[in-house]
């Protein structure tokens, strides 16, 4: 279905003045989004991006709507995955919880313009060669298998991005609020806030390198894959800080979207057989192969997600990895805090913190083996609670 031109100028517009909207009403000004925010924002974003899809659906069928919802939940879900790796860079940089914020949105605004130019680069190979199919599915098929891997998400934060970006662009070890230049020793440096948006940019790069050919195998409509990869980032912000501290717990992710990729891969190779034009493949003629439709992938998507999901979330290792991830952000922050910070919110997250240890205390001992074992968290914990203790005995002195 070809889409007229005031559509795509109208959702263009549209898209564009949501970024504006959660810069100037959100990121501008440096600070923590709390749970309420995060959760309201992300709910209000996800129900954009379905009203769009039913709109797809009334406007411009069930084919055409079928296609965004599929290729919308595919991009949303290697998203998600995405967040692992823009937490363990903001970690290598130990950017500042209050300007992760600015951080996450020019990520969202450099990935989408990028992928814009991916998603037009790829429909213009796919009209022009149709044994790009080929190389689509090989990349996902690759991709699926690279997701396999143990500890898959391990040496990101020393990948090759990261590592340039801190060889080439050298800049002051401390940050000056969000600001992306600082005077330093009476010269303008570079702050490492530029860095890690250089960082998180040029790996959105590799993601797109993933992202492109997986909605491709999806669908070819251009509006569709440019609307569902732009719907599936908007929120993605908000998105972080509202699971951040589940992120951990999802640990069988990694397996459900190998598995979405692995047959979206096989989908395309299926198409590419289909359509083939290699004069070496068959002499150049067309397979005669079952091609899969894509509301039975959407169905194997959602069907592959919400098992990996609820797989992880009830699972002993999750609650174990949840607890974990839980007692370590507490730990950091309480021992972040001032010595003068009102000592309510000292004990309110010292409390938050103790009740992740007394759920650590409950797991299996095949787990708390493990934990043990984990030394520089466990002197963490130890290290808050001496820092309590201080806390304590300096309130009582006064």
């Amino acid at each position: 279905m070809q889409v007229p031109t005031l559509v795509w100028i109208l959702t263009v517009v549209g898209i564009v003045g949501l970024l504006a909207f959660d810069f100037f009403f959100h990121v501008r000004k440096a600070h923590t989004p709390s749970l309420k925010e995060s959760a309201s924002w992300s709910a209000i974003y996800v129900g954009i991006a379905l009203l769009f899809g039913v709109g797809t659906l009334i406007f411009g069928g069930v084919e055409m709507g079928t296609e965004y919802f599929a290729g919308y939940v595919t991009e949303k879900a290697l998203s998600v995955d995405n967040l692992f790796v823009f937490l363990i860079i903001m970690a290598s940089f130990r950017v500042p919880r209050a300007d992760q914020q600015k951080v996450l949105l020019f990520g969202i605004i450099f990935s989408l313009i990028a992928r814009t130019a991916f998603i037009f680069l790829g429909a213009a190979l796919i009209n022009s060669f149709s044994w790009v199919f080929y190389i689509f599915g090989l990349i996902l098929l690759l991709t699926a298998g690279n997701l396999l891997r143990p500890n898959s998400h391990d040496d990101d934060s020393d990948g090759l991005v990261v590592r340039l970006a801190k060889k080439f662009l050298p800049a002051s070890s401390h940050y000056d609020g969000d600001k992306l230049f600082t005077v330093e020793n009476g010269k303008r440096v570079l702050t490492p806030m530029l860095l890690v948006m250089v960082a998180i940019g040029g790996t959105d790069i590799l993601f797109a390198l993933d992202s492109i050919p997986a909605i491709f195998g999806l669908t070819q409509n251009v509006f569709i894959v440019f609307t569902a990869t732009a719907f599936s980032l908007m929120g993605l912000r908000q998105l972080f800080f509202l699971i951040d501290g589940l992120l951990d717990r999802l640990i069988y992710l990694s397996y459900g979207l190998a598995a979405v990729l692995g047959f979206i891969g096989v989908k395309l190779v299926l198409h590419a057989l289909h359509e083939n034009t290699l004069p070496f493949i068959n002499d150049g003629e067309h397979f005669n192969v079952f091609e899969i439709s894509t509301s039975a992938s959407l169905l194997v998507i959602l069907g592959v997600l919400t098992v990996t999901v609820l797989a992880s979330v009830f699972s002993p290792k999750g609650r174990a990895k949840n607890a974990v991830s839980g007692a370590k952000r507490h730990a950091t922050d309480y021992l972040d805090l001032n010595y003068e910070t009102d000592l309510a919110e000292r004990d309110r997250i010292f409390t938050k913190m103790v009740s992740e240890e007394e759920m650590l205390r409950a797991l299996p001992e095949k787990y708390k083996r493990l934990i043990r074992n984990e030394t520089e968290f466990m002197d963490l914990l130890r290290r808050a609670h001496a820092e309590h203790d201080k806390a304590i005995e300096r309130e009582t002195q006064r």
